[in-house]
């Protein structure tokens, strides 16, 4: 079973002006088998997060679900705001 909070953490340590500034967790939801994975950032690192039309996320988001194919697991990744 792969570590979402971790694979998620580390894409966007990488990304974010402000490494230190991450906070990612992630959830299991009773039941359903889906993981919710939740990124806060600092706010000046939230455009560069979210990217042009959302293109940034976007591929965060294709990232987790990819390595969630195999173990059958679902994921949602969220950004949370101030």
């Amino acid at each position: 079973m792969p570590d979402y909070e971790e694979l998620v953490s580390f894409v966007v340590r990488n990304i974010v002006a402000n490494p230190d500034e991450v906070t990612v967790t992630s959830r299991r939801s009773s039941g359903g088998g889906v993981v919710n994975v939740s990124i806060r950032v600092a706010g000046e690192d939230m455009g560069r997060l979210i990217g042009k039309r959302g293109v940034t996320i976007n591929a965060i988001r294709l990232i987790a679900k990819a390595a969630a194919v195999k173990p059958g697991e679902k994921v949602d990744v969220d950004i949370l705001e101030d």
